[in-house]
């Protein structure tokens, strides 16, 4: 089976290429313009490497031609499209648009569309379904979004089989500190094993629902492979709330830090107060269970964040 994964040199898509590769039956190609991502990420990896933009049309049709599935990962994260809306728009609505239109033309069989959480904003109602009303609170969000409208508009009007993934707070493996895009936790863990302080935007009881990597990207294949997820959307995480400071205090006692935390003022996306997933749905449908407890996944994170800081 022959599979491209757009934007495949970052965090999540190098995982999923990780993954993919250790069964034999997949033929991995990455398509990334390392724009976050890192060719380190794959080392050791047997995938062909793409150096090129979505909004390449002519070599993204050249190797979308003859795939099975398209993973599409490939976008501008929430940070820097509060910095740059414009660039945010180009790569996450109009990429989007052309791994799509491409996919259709070139008759893929299915197409992955990675989402997020984000869209929900401050949700009415927790857990958080899928029917949940949007609310846009960044950038980021409307053009995550709108690439959701694009999917489901390709479904339905062309039948091109697409499934859309909603991510939460996704972390792990290959989330390098050293990236100025990294999450909380690569920075949290970072700051606990030099015994610096922590850093935390606002008071620290806002929440989140925080999913390992490993989780994230077994649920995304398996929306892949399976003809039941076809035109729908499933929130990925564990369906447990973890507060900012509850992580944090963690982090210090796993990693036996003399950190303490500081609080200082929010940013301007620091505006989601509360944020746990109901994942009934992709339990039901595709049989996914997330087996990775927020302590194991930590744990895991530290040790290799301290291999990289060696």
């Amino acid at each position: 089976m022959k599979i491209l994964i757009t934007g495949g040199a970052g965090f999540i898509g190098s995982n999923l290429a990780r993954i993919l590769t250790q069964e034999h039956r997949f033929d991995v190609t990455v398509l990334d313009d390392f724009f976050t991502g890192s060719e380190s990420f794959l080392s050791g990896l047997k995938v062909k490497i793409i150096r090129a933009s979505i909004l390449e049309e002519k070599i993204l049709k050249k190797h979308v031609k003859n795939k099975d599935i398209i993973f599409h990962l490939a976008a501008r994260n929430i940070i820097a499209s509060s910095k740059n809306p414009i660039d945010d728009m180009n790569t996450n609505v109009r990429g989007t648009y052309n791994v799509l239109k491409i996919g259709l033309d070139e008759n893929v069989k299915k197409v992955v569309y990675s989402s997020t959480s984000s869209i929900y904003g401050n949700p009415k109602h927790l857990p958080i379904n899928e029917d949940e009303t949007p609310s846009f609170l960044n950038f980021y969000s409307v053009s995550k979004y709108a690439g959701e409208g694009y999917a489901k508009t390709f479904y339905e009007q062309h039948d091109l089989p697409v499934s859309i993934v909603r991510y939460s707070n996704v972390y792990g493996v290959n989330q390098s500190p050293q990236n100025p895009y990294c999450g909380v936790i690569g920075k949290f863990i970072k700051s606990a094993i030099k015994n610096e302080p922590i850093v935390v935007h606002g008071d620290g009881d806002q929440s989140r629902d925080f999913t390992y990597i490993e989780d994230a990207c077994k649920a995304t294949i398996m929306a892949g492979l399976n003809t039941k997820s076809d035109g729908e959307v499933f929130n990925i995480g564990t369906g447990v709330e973890t507060s900012i400071n509850t992580l944090a205090r963690t982090i210090i006692e796993l990693t036996n830090s003399k950190s303490v935390i500081s609080n200082i003022d929010k940013r301007d996306i620091d505006n989601i107060r509360r944020r746990v997933l109901n994942i009934e749905k992709i339990r039901y449908k595709l049989k996914f269970f997330p087996s990775t407890t927020l302590t194991k996944g930590l744990q895991q994170t530290i040790e290799w964040q301290k291999k990289i800081c060696e």
